[in-house]
């Protein structure tokens, strides 16, 4: 299988780059290091405004490099993000690469078991190629 190649830089800011990737799907990959909660939530943000402009359902997180959330991150994704995914007509599939950070892996299963009541479908995979795989099973 061919390496990831997102096609297209979207987005980019202290928290991550968002890449539009020619098989229809939304490239997150988040940055090492601290970031603000305004970073976080512009991010989020945008990926929600691409997914919508290209009809899209698929996205793959690579947070391999990512710090772990605050608190304040982790309940504006629950409180805000995950919500608004239950309005998406269709859900939402995302593949996720693991942190490689303890922390960030702890608090991102934190976000994933309230992620449970959300229209938000995800897997955790340790390589590119097996979330690739997932996703295209997706589309």
């Amino acid at each position: 299988m061919p390496p990831l190649a997102p096609s297209k830089l979207y987005f980019e800011n202290k928290a991550g780059r968002l890449l539009e990737h020619a098989d229809g799907y939304v490239v997150v990959e988040y940055k090492p290091g601290p970031r603000e909660l305004a970073d976080l939530q512009a991010l989020l943000t945008h990926i929600r405004n691409l997914l919508d402009r290209n009809h899209w359902h698929r996205l793959l997180g690579d947070q391999r490099l990512m710090a772990p959330y605050s608190e304040a991150e982790r309940a504006w994704i629950v409180d805000y993000w995950l919500d608004s995914s239950r309005q998406r007509a269709g859900g939402l599939y995302s593949a996720v690469l693991l942190a490689h950070d303890v922390f960030a892996r702890l608090s991102m299963n934190q976000v994933t078991h309230a992620a449970q009541v959300s229209a938000l479908t995800y897997r955790v995979f340790d390589t590119e190629q097996e979330a690739v795989a997932w996703l295209q099973q997706r589309a």
